[in-house]
């Protein structure tokens, strides 16, 4: 049963009342009575300045946390639905891959300076991807399928709290935008495949340094899903699922 709040302050009010003259009765000092109400009086504001703010703070750090784990958990349907693919994909699209992908294998023994160092690797690389040696046409299909998904994505409101997933979905939209433009991926002159290899590679940088901290979340906090995340890395050509 929930009481109306005007009658809870009434009633403590009442209260309060009561034990003054419960005191004055007993005791007779009024004087120090009235001190003693002047100074809580006096008091009062910077009480409820304090209160105020310690409540505001503990209210938006559990919001946040709360805004968090949802927009963890968007994260985790992109990569479900998307990213994890892609960037087995854009693999294709590596003259000469081998460093990166060899760098880039998360095992159950990782711990967090193994992920920063994971991070500062892919920002340090200049690995070019090259759209003359993948097969544009398949990802332009598969990227075709994914837009629907991709649209609902960007219209969840929690991404205004991760700038970082934000311009990976915008890199990524961009990618898929620029092949649905072209009527056909054949033929297409230097330039136009220069162009399109620096679409190619803004996505799987910015896809990259999300995976690696997506993957470092799934080890902090969900170790099972992080497990089956391990033996499908997208980045090791032989990752299959089994258990070996």
């Amino acid at each position: 049963m929930r009481f109306p709040t005007d009658k809870i302050v009434w009633f403590l009010l009442v209260v309060s009342l009561i034990l003054y003259f419960v005191d004055y009765f007993m005791f007779g000092r009024a004087g120090e009575i009235g001190f003693s109400f002047m100074s809580n009086v006096a008091f009062l504001p910077v009480y409820v300045l304090f209160v105020t703010l310690m409540i505001e703070r503990v209210l938006k750090e559990r919001e946040r946390e709360a805004i968090i784990k949802k927009l963890n958990m968007v994260i985790g349907v992109f990569f479900s639905e998307i990213g994890t693919e892609l960037l087995h994909r854009l693999l294709a699209f590596f003259p000469d891959g081998v460093e990166l992908s060899k760098r880039l294998r998360p095992t159950p023994q990782w711990k967090r300076h193994d992920f920063e160092e994971a991070r500062q690797f892919i920002k340090s690389t200049h690995a070019d991807l090259d759209a003359r040696v993948g097969d544009l046409g398949s990802l332009k299909e598969f990227l075709s399928e994914k837009k629907g998904v991709m649209l609902t994505l960007l219209e969840n409101p929690n991404l205004l709290e991760h700038d970082v997933f934000t311009d990976l979905l915008w890199a990524v939209m961009h990618l898929a935008e620029e092949l649905q433009a072209r009527r056909s991926l054949q033929g297409l002159a230097e330039r136009d495949l220069d162009h399109l290899s620096g679409d190619l590679k803004r996505a799987h940088t910015h896809l990259l340094t999300e995976w690696i901290t997506y993957m470092q979340h799934l080890h902090d906090d969900y170790p099972y899903l992080y497990s089956l995340a391990v033996r499908m890395n997208p980045m090791d050509p032989n990752a299959h699922a089994e258990v070996s």
